[in-house]
């Protein structure tokens, strides 16, 4: 589909037709949209830096969801149980081995990536409802094996303390600290997944998802697409679960559950399933929703005589639930969709074509 463009804006080679970033405009949007970030812990809060440095976390795992569901089409449920993977692997490394959290890092996200394959292997055989039935079973086995098995290196129940990330001897113990930490590996994941998506494996994930069938008449090796689908968005959750550990300076089985699993599926239906941008708007969308509830949450309850916390934990499932059933009703496709409706509405505007 050719993408409007502003009138006398057009490509004169391969390079500006494939470049992710086109005109003078776009990149002064982006340098000054970098600045902007990198300079938050100048004049924000730590609370708000808390709040950034959990959508970057957040982000980098529904980033992950996103290539495995919106782009190759294969449902998980699982990803917080990958998450576990990493933040467990890398908090061993750190405190048992001696690692730092840089070389526990790849690590982390090397073993997450493994286990995703294991439980991407049912995608061979089955798909749809019996592929998330499949992941489902890693979220219940994973959680369950770091809280019961090996206890005296994982901690069981209690969980384990995580050190501090170190670096030139600096410990980054502040939200300020983390976020130069969060940030870069966040964005490195928007550049990764953005360029996966448009070479010949993107292609093929796009291929499967549309039609596996069709796609094995054409020559693409689908369950190799598939496990290698599974494996990149696992990659995402090991190093979205390292840093989630680094960032909480605790890791415990019992923070990576089914509901987290679901609320990255939500963030995608709501951002836009099969974009990147998608991933971004949902995760910023969900987040500030749940910051929004905790705050209005006590009001609320006092209005109608529920205490403070009840109303909070009570409201924000009704409020995200009745979000995710109105965006499928009146925008299924996701903010992403009324995005590019926008772009091409000012690019066009006043013209009719």
């Amino acid at each position: 589909m050719a993408v409007a463009r502003p009138c006398g804006v057009y490509n004169q080679s391969y390079a500006q037709e494939f470049a992710i970033i086109r005109t003078r405009f776009q990149w002064a949007v982006v340098i000054l949209g970098l600045v902007f970030l990198f300079t938050l812990p100048l004049y924000c809060s730590g609370f708000i830096l808390s709040i950034v440095n959990r959508m970057g976390i957040t982000l980098i795992a529904v980033l992950g969801l996103s290539i495995l569901t919106g782009y190759c089409g294969q449902i998980s449920v699982g990803q917080a149980a990958f998450m576990c993977v990493g933040a467990y692997t890398s908090t061993i490394l750190v405190r048992e081995l001696g690692f730092s959290f840089w070389a526990a890092l790849p690590c982390a996200a090397i073993a997450a990536g493994i286990a995703g394959l294991i439980f991407g292997i049912p995608s061979l055989r089955v798909k749809g409802f019996y592929l998330a039935m499949a992941t489902l079973a890693a979220q219940f086995i994973i959680p369950w094996l770091f809280a019961h098995v090996a206890m005296d290196i994982t901690g069981g129940a209690k969980g384990l303390r995580v050190p501090p990330i170190t670096l030139m001897g600096k410990s980054f113990t502040s939200q300020a600290s983390m976020f130069f930490t969060i940030m870069p590996l966040a964005l490195g994941a928007i550049y990764f997944a953005k360029n996966l998506v448009r070479t010949r494996v993107g292609r093929a994930f796009i291929a499967v998802r549309d039609n596996d069938l069709a796609a094995t008449v054409m020559g693409v090796n689908t369950f190799r697409y598939k496990l290698l689908a599974f494996f990149i968005c696992s990659i995402y959750a090991g190093v979205a679960g390292a840093l989630m550990a680094a960032w909480m300076r605790d890791v415990n089985a019992g923070n990576f559950t089914l509901m987290m699993s679901i609320w990255y599926l939500a963030m995608l239906i709501v951002g836009g399933m099969g974009s990147i941008a998608g991933a971004l708007f949902g995760t910023v969308f969900f987040v500030t929703l749940d910051e929004v509830s905790r705050f209005f949450g006590p009001q609320i309850g006092a209005a109608i005589g529920m205490s403070g916390c009840v109303a909070t934990s009570a409201l924000a499932p009704l409020f995200f639930g009745l979000v995710v059933l109105l965006f499928l009703i009146f925008e299924p496709r996701g903010l992403a969709h009324r995005w590019q409706i926008f772009k091409s509405s000012y690019r066009l505007w006043p013209f009719a074509y």
